[in-house]
């Protein structure tokens, strides 16, 4: 194992016996051959069940829409992609020219996928007990600090079913600007209602979160109360 990986095991406090399943999880599809997507599924399904049965243990009276919406937040690619970046996956992944060029290592959905990767190799290493004490063990203060206060549906979710339980027209949103270079790129968003005479803007670092505090800003003209029908 290299230097390198040596001070990548230590940051997530796992050393691999087999050195080439960490090895494959760390490379990139750009950089051609065998690569991370298999690993990427398996690790995927693994992070999904963990952090599922810590929120079905941590929140015995919890409802199952809260529960899921506890678990997507903690599960999303933003939060594995914050995930890499503590353990500065970036620097060692193996991509393509085009991709290292591009600013391949910094985007949230390459880290967040060699994330996913790494879990599943270390499925593959070491069985099912040792990857999931890693998960949680990085997973510790998140779960720490959830609270089931804390599993509010987002502005879309609220706007979409404020419009349904009156009988209006869905919202439109449209993307009228995109800026920057494709790894920090900078996203406006236009949300349309009928029930507005104006539209409201949002403007986020993907098109999910400009949509989002579009929402919220419709939401808060439609209804103080935050879209609750």
């Amino acid at each position: 194992m290299s230097n390198s990986h040596n001070a990548f095991s230590r940051r997530i406090g796992y050393r691999f016996r087999d050195a080439s399943l960490l090895e494959l999880a760390l490379t990139h599809r750009s950089y051609g051959g065998d690569n991370n997507e298999r690993l990427e599924f398996l690790g995927d399904s693994i992070v999904n069940f963990v952090i599922g049965e810590a929120l079905f243990q941590r929140f015995p009276q919890a409802r199952e829409g809260q529960l899921s919406r506890l678990r997507a937040r903690l599960v999303k690619g933003q939060t594995l992609a914050e995930l890499a970046r503590e353990f500065e996956i970036g620097e060692q992944l193996r991509l393509g020219s085009g991709e290292m060029k591009s600013g391949g290592f910094r985007r949230d959905s390459i880290l967040a996928d060699a994330m996913e990767a790494v879990i599943g190799a270390i499925y593959l290493d070491a069985g099912m007990d040792a990857v999931k004490a890693r998960i949680l063990a990085w997973y510790g203060t998140r779960l720490e600090s959830l609270d089931l206060l804390d599993t509010q549906k987002d502005p879309k979710t609220r706007l979409q079913e404020f419009l349904q339980a009156r009988q209006a027209p869905l919202p439109r949103y449209d993307v009228t600007c995109v800026e920057g270079e494709a790894h920090a790129q900078t996203f406006t968003v236009e949300c349309h209602i009928d029930m507005l005479d104006n539209l409201t803007r949002g403007v986020g670092s993907s098109r999910r979160h400009a949509e989002q505090e579009a929402a919220q800003k419709a939401l808060a003209l439609l209804d103080p109360r935050g879209g609750r029908p």
